[in-house]
């Protein structure tokens, strides 16, 4: 893992993203208390991919066709998240 300065990220971005390409963690760091990790976004971290939208869009007929479940109570979230 490398921890840059957000300067050094600044004067040397191509280096850094490459390095990222290869697995590499970065880290930049910006001031004392803020930091951010460089990753390649993938087709998986794309949330609207196809794959979700054929979720969502089976999601809207479920609703539609009355297929819900209604929760209002925190046992009533434990048990649906089998807790």
């Amino acid at each position: 893992m490398l921890i840059i300065s957000s300067r050094e990220f600044r004067q040397n971005q191509r280096l850094y993203f490459e390095k990222a390409d290869q697995g590499e963690q970065i880290i930049v760091q910006r001031g004392k208390d803020k930091a951010y990790a460089l990753t390649p976004v993938g087709e998986d971290d794309v949330y609207f991919n196809a794959e979700m939208l054929e979720k969502l869009k089976k999601s809207i007929k479920q609703v539609k066709q009355g297929e819900t479940k209604k929760v209002s109570t925190s046992d009533e979230i434990r048990e649906l998240l089998g807790l």
